[in-house]
């Protein structure tokens, strides 16, 4: 599924849907380059998990954990070196766990990860951001499935 982002307010709103979409145990990969508004689709995300307080890029901690409906986990691994660093951090308990794991950067973790992953890749498109979710599984085909569903029935 591949989506328009005209600015941070619709990357926000998409967030939004995922974020009220996600069950415990769900893994969003978030891939694209600097400043292209995977932050952005974050704090959206939190908005719809009922996270009240500001979502902000964990770049210098790798991991933020906030509590809304369910607990948050937002990582950013562009720093880690190599895959050992996140089973030191533990880093498959949170995606095993009982929240929502979004992952920043997730490439340097690709083997710690879950087989049921949605991959959300973002690129610039001129002044837009093309957001392209694909499934890897039946956890995350279903969530397409509703984001297509919601997308549609607003336009």
């Amino acid at each position: 599924m591949r989506i328009t982002s005209k600015g941070p307010a619709d990357t926000l709103a998409l967030g939004e849907i995922l974020g009220r979409l996600a069950r415990p145990g769900d893994v969003y990969c978030l891939l694209g380059e600097l400043g292209v508004g995977k932050t952005a689709l974050a704090q959206g995300i939190g908005r719809g998990l009922g996270i009240e307080e500001p979502v902000s890029s964990p770049t210098f901690t790798l991991i933020h954990e906030y509590q809304g409906r369910m607990p948050f986990y937002h990582m950013d691994l562009y720093r880690m070196a190599a895959p050992e660093e996140g089973e030191e951090l533990g880093l498959q308990e949170y995606f095993w766990g009982q929240g929502l794991s979004v992952v920043e950067w997730p490439q340097v973790a690709a083997e710690l990860l879950p087989e049921d992953i949605l991959q959300v890749q973002m690129a610039f498109e001129g002044e837009a951001r093309v957001i392209e979710l694909v499934p890897h599984g039946p956890r995350s085909q279903q969530i397409v499935e509703e984001v297509t569903r919601l997308v549609d029935s607003e336009h």
